[in-house]
């Protein structure tokens, strides 16, 4: 399935006017609920991939039985790029699309796991607590590499964590999916605990160091890149 999406109505068009977003949303995000439990429900990833060439982005949403890791439904969506390339607003790149991908689901997305950061972002507002806030979802984010935090030694077993943080404040945890490999980065979106997202990661990792939400959502938009005959 793929729809079309277009750039919102008044999107922000430049950096001053996405930070303004960014500072206006940031408030909203509700961090006092612990989020569903671990293998209940659906869960859903979400992911993104460009063409550069054609200054075109595909989202896909991929909604998984939480508990079996079977596939419910998929969905993805195809845009123009909706905003520039600024470190730490990448999210105005993306959320058209995401939105659109969403959208088109009939399932109930549950926990929406995307690729990025939630509040472990330099404005506290990363991609999933940007969309959690604009669709209501509880939303977390898996990241591959920490961006521009720190966290000490965790041990080498599949569960081990670290604080991530940025001075005294924790803003998200290294945890180790697999033994031996190096750690994916977990912080919270919106309407989750940390302690939450960190349980939903483990539990979406039984053979891999990345979520089956992000594996399955990464193939998914890669393939409606492919499979794309013509821009929109």
């Amino acid at each position: 399935m793929q729809t079309i999406t277009g750039v919102p109505e008044g999107w922000p068009a430049d950096e001053a006017a996405a930070r303004g977003v960014q500072d206006a949303l940031r408030e909203r995000v509700v961090r006092d609920e612990t989020g569903p439990a671990p293998g209940a429900g659906t869960v859903t990833g979400i992911d993104v991939a460009y063409d550069d060439a054609r200054d075109l982005v595909a989202a896909a949403a991929v909604v998984l039985d939480a508990a079996t890791l079977d596939v419910v439904e998929e969905a993805t969506a195809v845009g123009r790029v909706a905003f520039p390339y600024v470190p730490g607003l990448l999210a105005f790149r993306e959320i058209p699309a995401v939105l659109g991908a969403l959208a088109a689901l009939r399932t109930d997305p549950g926990l929406v796991v995307c690729d990025g950061y939630g509040l472990a972002h330099p404005r506290r507002f990363g991609l999933a607590s940007h969309l959690g806030v604009l669709t209501g979802l509880p939303t977390m984010g898996v990241a591959k590499n920490p961006f521009a935090f720190a966290h000490g030694a965790l041990g080498p077993e599949r569960g081990s964590a670290a604080a991530l943080t940025d001075g005294e404040e924790e803003v998200g945890r290294a945890l180790r999916t697999r033994t031996g490999v190096k750690p994916v980065y977990v912080s919270v979106g919106h309407r989750i605990s940390l302690a939450g997202a960190c349980a939903h990661t483990l539990a979406l990792t039984p053979a891999y160091r990345l979520p089956e939400t992000t594996r399955r959502a990464d193939r998914l938009c890669r393939d409606a890149l492919l499979g794309l005959t013509a821009g929109p």
